[in-house]
């Protein structure tokens, strides 16, 4: 008799242990049928029910799938409307709401489902889940909702800025270019095109998709039907949200957590040191945070859906848990900020020569005794603040969010840079990172940038925490004001939140400048709006002295 391999033996038994998958054909109110992957769905066993509904094709989620459907789950994975091996129109979010409740309520029917589904997925496979609970769909009964949004407003615009490369960029890569057209090689000079609402001319072809969210820059009715902020305090399911400190759904991932937590205690919130495109890896841009970083999320949702839909454990969670970089650690809290952290500021100082990181800007717990010159800074539309330094390979106006060496940005006589010097002591953040500036300007709108740095012994310079915020929209997302030139505002700056260990040695160091491009748009500086391509460049001052008290606030251990 024939001897098989002992190999063949092996990869057979590995086959017989796969799942099985088969495709079928779900169909929607409207009679469009979306194509559907089960895994497990055989035999005849009710078992609860793990499902995904993507844009970014159900193929790439296979090992997924077979690694859930082994943990003894039914398995489905969704095509969108419209996206690969799905008919109809995709129109980003549009459908995902109906089209969820339609999906789960035809699972809830089929013999191998329990009654109970849970689903999972990232950025806008997390947000359709979210999009599935406001409808209030069939057997939705836990979510998995990483780095995604509540309010989609929210997700693009921040401050009154739109996150532009992040937009234009994923607007041209979902919409396919029509005959002889191809998407651009070189950004730059697309990202600096304006009238800003016309950049899909830029482009090449029209994108009416993002030509809609430029053309909208306040959170009216263009934005109202994918608003989930109301409806999130009213569901009450089972939800893990992780996020990662440079993802630009950080401050919505958070908030969502927070909503929902509201209406169910059943949630859990992890923050770890990543990106949108690093989560659970321990590289991010320019930082290595180490093996404590890594973090297996599919392993993390697994427990959630075992202890939600199959009652393996009754031990008590954190409700949050979070990595803080610097000490690069693990800790758990019962809530955000951690509880036994408290405020604390620190104020800005200088003789009225901040610019650069040669200036004479100083950062320190000591409010100011008295007023103490202004530090001024020239903002050219035409040559903005980068996000990101060119050289080292990267080119000109780069869109990343994760820490990169500032030096060279700080360099710029449009960057005031305030620095601590060496900390005799160690400072431990957790939290929300706040910035309250003092400005004015001689133009009717500006922007007020602020970095929150970690400068090494050595003087590498890393960002851990960034906002922006529109001098119009300093007041109100839904009436913006032009300034009145010469005027001093405070302007309140939201940098998102962070946990960061700022070691004995190093520097605490604050940069405030006039833009972070291409992460956000360029202001014109003349608030007439993104239909016009009119520019200004603009003399900004940034005040501090005892009548105006420009600080940093964060949350800190005592």
């Amino acid at each position: 008799m024939r001897r098989v391999p002992l190999f063949v033996l092996l990869l057979c038994l590995a086959q017989r242990n796969v799942p099985a998958q088969t495709t079928v054909k779900a169909p929607m109110r409207d009679d469009v049928a979306l194509s559907t992957d089960l895994y497990n769905a055989g035999a005849g066993v009710r078992r609860p029910v793990l499902l995904m509904r993507t844009p970014y094709n159900k193929n790439n989620q296979k090992a997924v799938a077979q690694r859930y459907a082994a943990a003894g789950y039914t398995v489905v994975v969704q095509d969108e409307r419209g996206r690969y091996e799905s008919p109809g129109e995709s129109l980003p979010y549009n459908n995902e709401g109906q089209d969820g409740f339609d999906t789960l309520e035809w699972v809830v029917k089929q013999p191998w489902c329990d009654g109970r589904v849970g689903m999972w997925g990232a950025s806008a496979v997390g947000a359709v889940q979210w999009q599935a609970a406001a409808e209030g769909a069939p057997g939705l009964a836990v979510l998995c909702p990483t780095a995604t949004w509540g309010s989609f407003y929210r997700n693009i615009y921040h401050g009154g800025a739109a996150r532009l490369a992040l937009i234009a960029q994923a607007a041209a890569g979902r919409t396919a270019p029509p005959p002889g057209k191809a998407p651009p090689k070189d950004w730059a000079p697309v990202l600096m095109h304006l009238p800003l609402a016309e950049m899909d001319q830029a482009i090449g072809w029209p994108l009416p998709w993002l030509t809609g969210i430029l053309a909208h820059p306040r959170p009216d009715g263009f934005w109202k039907r994918l608003d989930l902020t109301r409806d999130l305090e009213r569901v009450s399911i089972p939800a893990q949200h992780i996020v990662g400190y440079y993802d630009f759904f950080l401050r919505e991932t958070v908030s969502n957590f927070q909503r929902a937590r509201k209406n169910s205690p059943h949630q859990q919130l992890i923050l770890g040191p990543w990106d949108h495109g690093t989560i659970g890896k321990t590289k991010v841009a320019d930082v290595d945070f180490g093996e404590a970083a890594k973090l297996d999320v599919v392993g993390e949702n697994l427990a959630w859906f075992d202890r939600h839909l199959q009652k393996k454990t009754a031990e008590p969670v954190p409700a949050v848990r979070y990595f803080s970089m610097g000490g690069n650690a693990w800790h758990t809290a019962s809530a955000w900020p951690p509880p036994g952290t408290k405020q604390i500021s620190f104020y800005l100082h200088s003789s009225g020569g901040a610019n650069t990181r040669n200036g004479n800007g100083t950062l320190d717990r000591k409010p100011p005794a008295s007023d103490e010159p202004n530090d001024s800074l020239r903002a050219d539309p035409a040559d903005p603040a980068p996000a990101v330094a060119e050289g080292n390979g990267r080119g000109k106006y780069l869109g990343i969010w994760g820490p990169t060496d500032q030096r060279s940005i700080e360099d710029r006589q449009d960057v005031l840079v305030y620095d601590s010097g060496a900390l005799a002591q160690p400072v431990t953040i957790a939290g929300p990172v706040r910035a309250a500036i003092w400005g004015k300007t001689d133009t009717p709108d500006a922007d007020w940038v602020v970095k929150l740095v970690d400068v090494a012994p050595n003087g590498f310079a890393h960002n851990i925490a960034m906002g922006i915020l529109r001098g119009t929209f300093r007041d109100s997302e839904t009436e913006p004001r032009p300034l009145e030139p010469g005027r001093a505002y405070e302007f309140a700056v939201d940098l998102g939140h962070v946990a960061a260990r700022i070691d004995r040695g190093h520097r605490l160091r604050l940069d405030v400048s006039a833009a972070c491009f291409p992460l956000f748009d360029r202001n014109t500086n003349t608030g007439e709006g993104p239909f016009s391509a009119r520019v200004k460049v603009a003399t900004q001052q940034v005040l501090h002295g005892r009548r105006h008290p420009s600080r940093l606030l964060v949350w800190a251990q005592p």
